[in-house]
């Protein structure tokens, strides 16, 4: 689907994540053209958690809870903790790999924005590594209709990271969001120069 968009895609994995393992994959997430540049990124064996919401669009909503994917319900705290829960066992069960977006909603331009916490207290609760996925910047004003090119797209799936049982998940959710900055940083800048000389 980039293509459509004239959008050209560099995709680079760590070599350090192994097929029959699960993790929690955590990326940053943009806008609506997320759907044809960082779900590249999605493995075999992964699952996305999304809101609730998305089952409403037309189509998508329908593809979307039909392919496996975990609806939750953000609005109501109590609802979304059984839905951890609930995931962490579905991981043991299939051996499945979820992915979440920790900010919770597309930043629009604005960087990366804080992180909630699902996603780390999902990985300490299940003794799970997190592989951090990284997009470089895709704005919407970057991208026309109206032309075949419309630059290039970085994402990097970097190492799975182990953590410690102890951690505090607040805490683990500022650290990621910093390291994530820095790798979002560099890889902008890349995908910048290289569409420019395009």
């Amino acid at each position: 689907m980039s293509r459509i968009v004239g959008v050209k895609l560099v995709y680079r994995c760590s070599k350090n994540i192994k097929p029959n393992e699960s993790y929690v994959y955590i990326a940053n997430h943009q806008n609506s053209y997320d759907l044809m540049t960082v779900s590249h990124a999605a493995e075999p064996g992964v699952v996305t958690m999304g809101k609730k919401s998305l089952k409403w669009i037309p189509i998508f909503g329908l593809i979307y809870w039909l392919s496996g994917n975990i609806l939750i319900d953000r609005k109501n705290t109590g609802r979304a903790r059984d839905t951890l829960s609930a995931t962490g066992k579905t991981m043991k069960k299939r051996n499945l790999s979820i992915w979440i977006f920790p900010e919770g909603t597309r930043s629009r331009g604005k960087g990366i924005q804080p992180f909630k916490t699902g996603a780390f207290r999902l990985a300490l609760s299940e003794k799970k590594k997190i592989v951090p996925v990284v997009c470089s910047d895709i704005t919407n004003g970057k991208i026309k209709f109206n032309r075949w090119n419309n630059g290039i797209v970085i994402i990097e799936t970097l190492d799975p990271v182990s953590i410690d049982p102890q951690a505090h998940a607040k805490h683990l959710a500022e650290q990621f969001k910093q390291d994530m900055e820095i790798t979002f940083k560099r890889i902008s800048e890349e995908a910048e120069r290289l569409s420019e000389k395009k």
